[in-house]
C-alpha cells in the first residue's frame, strides 16, 4: 500500500537528524505524560482537571485554525457536566470511532449556540484534528494526531494507495490512521531508531513502547520535507527551486478579490516617482513559477488568495491568481501561529513584497487546508464512487431520451428547473443528474439549499450580519460556492435550489441575476456591498425545483422564466426502470395500477390537472408497506386535493382502501 524504498530513504534521513527533530518535537511526549498523570474523568472540578491535563498541550491545540484547546476549556468552565459527558463518550472504546467523533462535534455545536448568547465566539474549533489529539493524548498506544495537510503530504511522499477525499474529514482520518499503522509496523522493526528513542527518553516523557508517537513525529517530518513528491532528491542533487512570497495589496488601488482566477495581473516595481520600490532584492529574486500569498490590508487584514509568478521585466512583476480562499485567514490568527513568529512581514511591514520561508509557507497552507475544504490545484488526490448515465437510469425512473434532453439543456442553458407533482423525485433526480454529469458521487461539488419567503440577498450573496458587538460583513452560500467552483475550473459544480419559486429572485440574486445567464458567465460584475469584482463561473450549473401542486404560490416571476429552462417531471410508472423495480417488489403492482387509474382522474379534473398527479417515489420508500403508504401518504394527499368536495374525496379514498381490505 506504500513505497517501502521511499519510506526507508526518509527513515534514514530522519535518523541522521534525530537529535534535532527530538529537540523540536519531544514536547509531545511530555504533553502525553502530563495529560495521563492528571486526567480524571470523575474529577469533582472537571474544568480545573481538564485545564491542568491540557497544560502541556498548547502547541498541539493551537494551530488547527484558531484555538480548539482554549474553546473546550471555556465550554468546560460554563458547562462542565456536558463537556464531561462529551469526553466520556469520546473515550468509550466500545463505540464506533466515526460515531464518537461526530457526536463530539455535534455536542460542541450545541454548546456553541448556548455560549454565543453570552460571548462573542464564531467557532468552537472542535475538528477532526483537535478531537484526534484528545484521543491520542488519552490513548497514545492506539491513536495518532490527524491533520489533513500532513496526511495528504505523507500519501504523496510514500506513493501510498490511500484516498484523500475533499470534504470527507472522518473518512480521511480513518484512512490516515490505517496508513500510519502501516508506517508504524515498519518503524517497529527499525532497531537503530528504537535505540535512538530509548536513549533520548527520560522520566518526563511518555515511553512510547509501541512507537505510535514516533510515527507521528516521523510523519510530521515527512510532511515538512521541501518536496514530498521526490523523497530521494538528495541522492540525485535535486532541490526545490520554487520561492514563496507575501504580496500586500493596496485596496485603494487594487485588491486580490478584483482579479479573476486564471487572469494575469502585474505589480509595478516603481513608485509614483518612477524609482524602485522598497526591498528591491525581493523583486530581483522573484521569478517565474514562484508562489505568492495574497494579503489585503483593508477592509480586514487577511490573506485571501494564492497566485503564481508568470514573468518579470524591469518595471513589472506579472502573476496569475490560481486560487481564492473561500475562508480567508485573518491577521490575528496568523500572528498566533508559532511557526510564523519570524515572518518577514511581521518583522518589518513596510513595503509590498516579502520573503516567506518553506516552513512559514507550509504553516500558512496548513491553515488554508484546515479552513478551506476544496481541492488544492497544485497537488490533489481524489477518489469517488463512479456514477454515469447507466447508474442514473437505474436509480431515477426516467427514459434515456429524457435524460439526454436534461443534460443538453443544463450544459447549454446552465440553469434548469425541474417542475412536477409531489413524489415524482425532483430532488432525488437533481442530485443524481449532477453526479452523472460529473461522473462520480463527489458531494463536495454539489450544494443544496431551499428558498423561502424571507430568504435574502444577504443570505445568498453577501451582506452585514449582526454579532454580539455590532455588524460584520459575511459571504453568503452562493458567493462561497461560486468561489469554490472558480477555483476548480476544469470540474463541473452544481448548485441545487429546492422550492425555487418561493423566493423573490430579484431580491435574492440582486446584481447577479443577469450574471447567471449562460452568455454572462465569467464576466465580472461589481457587488453592491463591497464594490469588489465578482463572477459566476462557467462551470457552475444551477438546478431549481418547484412543486406544481402548491396552491399557495402566485405566478412565476418573469425573471425566473427568462433565465431557466423548465423541464416537466412526470410519474415514472411506465418507465423501464420502474417496471424493473416492481419485479423486485411485486406486492406494489396492484397499488401501482390503482395510482395510474387515479392519476387519470386527477388529470381529467378541471380544478387539478396533470401537475397534481401522484408520483412514483411514494412507492420507493424503504421498509414501507402498502397499508402505511395509503394511510399516511396517499389519503392525506387526496384530502388536500378535494378539500372542498367531500363526495369525490370519499370516492377516491375508498378506491384505494379496497387494496388493503
Amino acid at each position: 500500500m506504500l513505497n517501502k524504498d521511499k519510506l526507508n530513504a526518509l527513515l534514514t534521513e530522519y535518523k541522521s537528524d534525530f537529535s534535532a527533530q527530538w529537540e523540536k518535537e519531544n514536547y509531545k511526549r511530555i504533553a502525553i505524560k502530563h495529560f495521563q498523570d492528571n486526567w480524571d474523568i470523575d474529577a469533582k472540578n472537571f474544568h480545573e482537571m481538564l485545564k491542568n491535563s491540557l497544560k502541556k498541550a498548547g502547541n498541539l491545540l493551537l494551530s488547527a485554525n484558531f484555538f480548539p484547546g482554549g474553546m473546550i476549556q471555556n465550554f468546560a468552565e460554563r458547562y462542565p457536566e456536558q463537556v464531561r459527558k462529551m469526553f466520556r463518550n469520546l473515550f468509550d472504546e466500545t463505540k464506533d470511532l466515526a460515531e464518537r467523533i461526530e457526536n463530539f462535534k455535534q455536542a460542541a455545536d450545541k454548546l456553541l449556540e448556548k455560549y454565543q448568547q453570552k460571548e462573542n465566539a464564531a467557532n468552537h474549533y472542535q475538528t477532526e484534528n483537535s478531537i484526534s489529539t484528545y484521543l491520542w493524548l488519552h490513548n497514545p498506544d492506539k491513536y495518532y494526531i490527524y491533520k489533513f495537510s500532513e496526511y495528504k503530504s505523507v500519501v504523496n511522499a510514500l506513493d501510498a494507495e490511500y484516498k484523500v477525499l475533499w470534504g470527507k474529514s472522518i473518512d480521511n482520518l480513518i484512512s490516515c490512521f490505517a496508513l500510519y499503522d502501516e508506517v508504524c509496523k515498519i518503524i517497529e522493526q527499525d532497531n537503530e531508531l528504537a535505540d535512538l528513542v530509548r536513549t533520548h527518553t527520560d522520566n518526563q516523557h511518555f515511553k512510547d513502547k509501541n512507537f505510535k508517537v514516533t510515527t507521528v513525529d516521523f510523519c510530521f517530518f515527512v510532511s515538512r520535507k521541501k518536496d514530498t513528491g521526490e523523497v530521494m532528491a538528495k541522492t540525485n542533487n535535486v532541490t526545490s527551486q520554487t520561492n514563496h512570497w507575501w504580496l500586500t495589496a493596496n485596496p485603494s488601488i487594487w485588491k486580490f478579490s478584483d482579479i479573476i482566477i486564471g487572469s494575469e495581473q502585474y505589480y509595478t516595481l516603481l513608485n509614483s516617482n518612477g524609482n524602485p520600490r522598497k526591498i528591491p532584492q525581493n523583486f530581483r529574486d522573484a521569478k517565474a513559477d514562484d508562489l505568492i500569498i495574497g494579503y489585503e490590508a483593508s477592509p480586514k487584514k487577511m490573506i485571501t488568495a494564492l497566485c503564481k509568478v508568470t514573468k518579470k521585466d524591469k518595471e513589472k512583476l506579472y502573476f496569475t491568481k490560481i486560487k481564492d480562499f473561500v475562508n480567508p485567514v485573518d491577521y490575528q490568527t496568523l500572528k498566533a501561529i508559532p511557526e510564523l513568529a519570524d515572518l518577514e512581514f511581521f518583522k518589518n511591514p513596510n513595503g509590498s513584497l516579502f520573503k516567506v520561508t518553506e516552513m512559514e509557507y507550509n504553516a500558512i497552507m496548513d491553515l488554508i487546508d484546515d479552513g478551506n475544504a476544496q481541492p488544492n490545484l497544485l497537488n490533489s488526490v481524489t477518489s469517488f464512487d463512479k456514477y454515469t448515465k447507466k447508474e442514473f437510469l437505474r436509480d431515477v425512473f426516467m427514459s434515456s431520451e429524457k435524460y439526454d434532453e436534461l443534460v443538453d439543456l443544463l450544459k447549454t442553458k446552465k440553469n434548469i428547473i425541474l417542475q412536477g407533482a409531489p413524489g415524482v423525485g425532483k430532488t432525488y433526480a437533481a442530485e443524481r443528474l449532477a453526479y452523472s454529469i460529473m461522473g462520480s458521487k463527489d458531494k463536495s461539488r454539489v450544494k443544496f439549499i431551499q428558498f423561502h419567503q424571507n430568504y435574502s440577498y444577504e443570505d445568498f450573496v453577501i451582506g452585514y450580519k449582526p454579532t454580539n458587538t455590532g455588524f460584520e460583513l459575511k459571504r453568503g452560500v452562493f458567493y462561497e460556492f461560486c468561489m469554490k467552483a472558480a477555483n476548480d475550473p476544469s470540474q463541473d459544480y452544481f448548485f441545487i435550489i429546492d422550492e425555487i419559486n418561493r423566493g423573490n429572485m430579484s431580491k435574492i440574486f440582486g446584481e447577479l441575476l443577469m450574471m447567471i445567464e449562460s452568455d454572462y458567465r465569467n464576466k465580472p460584475v461589481q457587488l453592491a456591498y463591497t464594490k469588489d469584482s465578482f463572477i459566476v463561473p462557467e462551470n457552475l450549473h444551477i438546478i431549481g425545483m418547484m412543486n406544481t401542486a402548491d396552491r399557495s404560490l402566485a405566478m412565476i416571476d418573469y425573471a425566473l422564466r427568462r433565465r431557466f429552462s423548465f423541464v416537466n417531471m412526470e410519474p415514472g410508472f411506465n418507465t423501464a426502470g420502474f417496471k424493473k423495480y416492481l419485479e423486485r417488489n411485486p406486492k406494489f403492482k396492484a397499488l401501482t395500477a390503482k395510482i395510474v387509474e387515479l392519476n387519470a382522474k386527477i388529470t381529467a379534473d378541471a380544478s387539478l390537472g396533470k401537475g397534481f398527479c401522484i408520483g412514483h417515489s411514494y412507492l420507493c420508500k424503504p421498509d414501507s408497506d402498502i397499508k402505511s403508504i395509503i394511510k399516511y401518504d396517499l389519503i392525506p394527499l387526496i384530502e388536500e386535493y378535494w378539500f372542498d368536495n367531500e363526495t369525490t374525496q370519499k370516492q377516491h379514498i375508498t378506491f384505494l382502501e379496497e387494496l388493503v381490505k
